[in-house]
């Protein structure tokens, strides 16, 4: 394949989660006043998107080692159109929160198939090299996501961004039908059986080489999950942000991502895979701190918010693109049963995260602000206690 069709493929793959988690998130508030239901309620929408993408990549991986990445890639994909249009015609919450945990097995596939296919194609430098291009145009989708999705709720309504979801996954099944090529050179038609199955889990589980990466990148994803879940009831409910304005303020944020996964290129480069995990992870301590120190401080400002989101998705465009080919590079024969493990472990962090946010909420900054802090503080106590596995990696 050209280098080119797979960047993009890649991309569009990965952008599949933002979209699916940013688009509506000026929704979330209408969706509470238009179902009569609490914010914890609503959060569910996120909070079981995120189980159905944690759970279905132990299945999609194997199964992509077993059948190869593109027949696995192409049903995802389609699961994911299937259930994008349940979405949107959804008569209630129950219904709704149904169609998203659908809706996420079919994003997770593209997402580990992505990862695998990184694996299959190059070596862990490069991969992480590619990784981090297709992240600067994965940034694309959580810019320019939640301003568009500002507009639709207030043109239409919460179901347009579902609309929206079903149009680009049908334009990216219809170019990866044409453009990927089979990837897999080495299927292993046991892949799938349960004994073996549990084996390779049990294998990468008990793994420090795989731990040095995943647990600092799925950390790094809480943190950012935080602001996913709780920054629209903070920015529009306490700070009266108007609601089409949301998206800017979310998206200037999420520039900061844009920005790390390039400041990532550079220092792989630079100082390498390992040491660039504790640059990020450094980055993510600062940013928490930051956030929890003007909450205490009573400084309510929606520039707090976005400002603090911009430090935490820049360190996230460090962190994420080297803990995904870090932690899949050392298992080359299960690299799609370690990117599903990887996802798994990321998605049961974020579950938590979008659960507590939705709990505590109660209409100041603060619970934001201290729940940002502490998942930074791990990321950094993380990457600091694995750097030596990490340097003995390199």
């Amino acid at each position: 394949m050209n280098p080119a069709a797979i960047l993009w493929l890649i991309a569009g793959c990965l952008m599949l989660q933002p979209l699916s988690t940013d688009l509506y998130l000026a929704s979330l508030p209408h969706l509470a006043t238009d179902f009569g239901v609490s914010p914890a309620a609503v959060q569910q929408t996120l909070s079981l998107f995120v189980v159905g993408f944690g759970v279905a990549q132990l299945i999609s991986g194997p199964l992509s080692d077993r059948f190869g990445r593109r027949p696995v890639l192409l049903w995802g994909l389609g699961i994911y159109i299937v259930a994008s249009l349940a979405c949107a015609l959804a008569p209630n919450l129950q219904l709704l929160v149904a169609a998203r945990f659908v809706q996420a097995v079919g994003c997770c596939t593209a997402a580990v198939v992505a990862r695998a296919l990184i694996r299959d194609v190059y070596a862990p430098a490069e991969g992480a090299q590619m990784l981090a291009k297709a992240s600067s145009l994965l940034a694309l989708a959580p810019i320019f996501g939640p301003i568009l999705g500002g507009y639709l709720q207030v043109w239409f309504g919460w179901r347009a961004a579902f609309v929206f979801h079903t149009l680009f996954c049908v334009a990216l099944a219809a170019a990866a039908a044409r453009l990927l090529a089979e990837t897999n050179a080495h299927r292993n038609p046991a892949a799938t059986q349960p004994r073996h199955l549990l084996a390779i889990y049990r294998r990468l589980a008990g793994a420090e080489s795989f731990w040095a990466y995943a647990l600092p990148g799925a950390l790094s994803y809480a943190a950012i999950f935080a602001f996913i879940s709780g920054s629209s009831f903070v920015l529009i409910k306490v700070l009266g942000v108007p609601t089409e304005y949301y998206g800017y303020g979310f998206a200037f944020g999420v520039t900061g991502y844009l920005l790390g996964t390039i400041v990532c290129r550079r220092l792989l480069v630079r100082v390498g895979l390992a040491r660039s995990v504790m640059a990020g992870a450094t980055l993510s301590l600062f940013a928490g701190l930051l956030f929890l120190a003007l909450a205490l401080a009573g400084v309510r400002h929606w520039t707090v918010v976005v400002g603090c989101l911009f430090l935490t998705m820049g360190a996230h465009g460090i962190n994420f693109p080297c803990a995904q080919t870090g932690a899949v590079a050392p298992f080359p024969r299960e690299a799609g049963a370690a990117a599903g493990l990887l996802g798994f472990f990321t998605m049961v962090v974020g579950f938590i995260t979008g659960t507590w946010i939705g709990l505590s909420h109660d209409g100041t900054l603060l619970p934001l602000a201290a729940t940002s802090a502490v998942l930074d503080a791990l990321l950094f106590a993380s990457a600091l206690g694995f750097r030596q596995r990490r340097a003995a990696l390199a």
